[in-house]
């Protein structure tokens, strides 16, 4: 038998995932995206394909061969047609196909895109997202089209046009609202409104007709059973706050234009709404708007005049995080995450405890469900990366194994669950890998590895750092993670415990924890290192300036300073939120929280890693950690990716992502390495 290979960073370029899947209404078909890493072009892959349920043994196909990204696959209610987002021609637009054969035909060609089909229950229409500013929809308005061009060169010419007055906008750019960057980009002067198309018969021309207006983002988008409205999102105070207190709105689908009106108070978020099929009840995820952004977020369910709602998993005391009807109105269906897993349940109407229908040591990443209560749901293991996997009443199969031929070749390293008492008493969930080709009477490096958030749930099965902890095992050391205070799954107060308080406690959570896996006697306390991301990159520098324990640590896109973040991210109500205070209010106590303050006691070796472009933690905390650290003649070195933000090592340039990889092994070994 041939020895098997170890995991290299490069094994990222063959990796394959699965998004997005989407059951046909009469479970015979499961469409889902496909998506892998171009090593050649440096960008990404995502086809759309079609697993047949009808006959004795399901089999897979790629369905769309676009040259570009097609995503977004949503079936018709009859099922003969699949809606799906491809930007074949530039911008991204709304296609149709049917599955008996034939090309992709463009159903929108709007000039700034469409994106979010979402078919009304008749499938005689399609409503959608597209962004324009005040003057594209006044023209919209006004009915007149755009003279053709009369020949290619005229075409041009008006491109070159339409390029350079969208150049001299932003030079100067004025800016009057806030947020006004996220992503990796600022925000122009367009926002996303809400169309509805009628679905064309026998090839006739259709136009769309926007629902929404004004300078306001309207995204999420739920019919009516009858069809006369659709239900979205809006903030209470657009103007101020469009991502704060938002509520269910009620938009009419008329001949004329009417303005929306809200169906929920204040009190609540609410986000994600979902019309029953038989129109009696709205479905909402909500969660309290005031106080930690820890706080559960619940499904919530209202008669179809909104008012009332009512918490349908208040035992259940987990964060719901996505959500489908079942086709009877009776049930509905949710994934909602637990001690490091995260499942599949469902809830009547009438409320109860809710019923665990897909459970096990993995990570549902999202899921479907047809007329006949099967569930299609991807899900990554500890041992594998993303698959398909069909679930019937109580049996259940696995429908893809597209990493099959990579794993077969590597060495996958274990993970052991640990449970262990923190300092004050509390129990602490965590994990641990040994180093591929561990031998006993030896003592190995070890990487404490942190998550971000704060309020975010770990995973033996998060996707997004399997690669990156079997990669550690790999080149030799031992890996060590937990969810420390403050994170989900483990209850509502265990989340919003750390308000006021992000550093001391958290962090004892974390060392207690690395203190257990060294008892166990494999660990090399002069060769550990340290690392995390975002709220983690904040953990990383304030460990690394209250405890010397670490040989090196490696900062990724943190914040290090309250108040010079709470006035470059794109949200500053998190700190208003968390620290009950605007920081320029109490400037001590901002200061006393911030990393940055304690940069004196920082001893060892730190590479700050972070983007160009990332409007979440803006690389401002990084430049001024690094410059503190370099005039304290301190060991520091600081790696700057162009063109990325925030999700760099989620979904950045498949180059940066490997590199980043690399370069962080290379510091751990320059210091851990004997």
């Amino acid at each position: 038998m041939a020895k098997k290979k170890l995991i290299t960073a490069e094994d990222l370029y063959e990796l394959q995932f699965i998004e997005d899947p989407q059951l046909s209404p009469d479970g015979k078909r499961i469409a889902f995206v496909k998506m892998s890493l171009d090593k050649l072009t440096n960008k990404y892959k995502r086809s759309i394909w079609l697993t047949d349920l009808s006959t004795g043994t399901p089999t897979t196909r790629q369905f769309t061969f676009g040259a570009k990204p097609d995503t977004s696959p949503r079936w018709s209610p009859d099922g003969k047609t699949l809606a799906f987002v491809s930007a074949r021609n530039d911008k991204p637009q709304i296609y149709l196909i049917d599955l008996s054969g034939g090309e992709a035909r463009a159903f929108t060609s709007l000039p700034n895109g469409a994106t979010n089909p979402v078919w009304s229950s008749d499938g005689k229409r399609i409503a959608f997202n597209s962004r324009a500013n005040a003057e594209e929809r006044k023209r919209e308005d006004s009915g007149k089209d755009d003279t053709p061009p009369s020949n290619e060169l005229e075409a041009k010419h008006r491109t070159e046009i339409k390029e350079d007055k969208e150049k001299k906008k932003t030079d100067p750019r004025i800016i009057t609202k806030l947020p006004y960057r996220t992503g990796t980009e600022y925000l122009d002067d367009r926002y996303t409104h809400i169309y509805v198309m009628d679905v064309p018969q026998n090839g006739e021309k259709v136009k769309p007709y926007r629902l929404t207006d004004g300078d306001y983002n309207f995204g999420e988008i739920a019919w009516t059973k009858k069809g006369d409205a659709i239900i979205s999102t809006q903030s209470h105070d657009p103007d101020y706050s469009p991502w704060e207190h938002t509520a269910l709105i009620r938009l009419s689908v008329a001949a004329k234009r009417k303005p929306y009106h809200y169906i929920t108070a204040r009190g609540h978020d609410y986000f994600n709404p979902k019309v029953s099929p038989n129109g009696k009840w709205i479905a909402s995820l909500r969660v309290i708007d005031q106080g930690s952004f820890g706080h559960t977020a619940h499904l919530a369910l209202m008669p179809s005049t909104g008012a009332g709602a009512v918490d349908l998993t208040l035992s259940l005391d987990r964060s719901v995080e996505a959500y489908q009807w079942s086709a009877d109105s009776k049930w509905l269906y949710f994934q909602a995450g637990d001690q490091g897993d995260t499942g599949i349940y469902r809830i009547g109407v009438n409320g109860g405890i809710p019923e665990k229908v897909v459970g096990g040591h993995r990570v549902v990443l999202s899921f479907s469900v047809d007329d006949h209560r099967s569930l299609a749901f991807v899900a990554c293991t500890p041992e594998c990366p993303v698959d398909l996997y069909l679930s019937k009443g109580k049996s259940e199969k696995r429908l893809t194994d597209f990493n099959k031929a990579l794993l077969t070749e590597r060495e996958v390293a274990k993970t052991v669950e640990i449970h262990y008492k923190a300092r004050d008493g509390r129990e602490i969930q965590g994990w641990y890998l040994k180093p591929i080709h561990f031998k006993k009477n030896r003592k190995y490096p070890m990487v404490v590895s942190m998550h971000g958030g704060p309020h975010v749930m770990w995973s033996p099965s998060t996707p997004s750092m399997w690669i990156e902890w079997q990669l550690h095992a790999a080149r030799g050391y031992a890996v060590f993670y937990c969810n420390p205070r403050g994170a989900d799954g483990y209850g509502d107060k265990f989340a919003t415990t750390i308000q006021n308080g992000w550093g001391e406690e958290p962090m004892h959570d974390i060392l207690t924890g690395a203190e257990r896996i060294v008892e166990m006697g494999f660990v090399d306390t002069k060769r550990m290192a340290l690392t995390g991301g975002s709220y983690a990159g904040y953990m990383s520098a304030w460990i690394v300036g209250h405890d010397h324990r670490f040989a090196c640590a490696w900062a990724q896109r943190g914040l290090y300073s309250l108040m010079s973040w709470y006035g470059t991210t794109d949200i500053p109500q998190l700190v208003e939120r968390e620290f009950e205070l605007m920081p320029f209010d109490d400037v001590k106590k901002s200061w006393q929280h911030s990393p940055l303050a304690f940069v004196r006691e920082i001893k060892t070796p730190l590479a700050i890693e972070h983007q160009d472009q990332d409007y979440r933690c803006p690389v401002s905390d990084a430049e001024q950690l690094y410059t503190s650290l370099k005039r304290l003649r301190k060991t520091v070195v600081f790696y700057r990716y162009p063109r990325e933000g925030h999700e760099m090592s989620r979904s950045g340039e498949p180059h940066h992502r490997v590199d980043r990889l690399n370069r962080m092994m290379a510091w751990f070994d320059k210091y851990c390495k004997k």
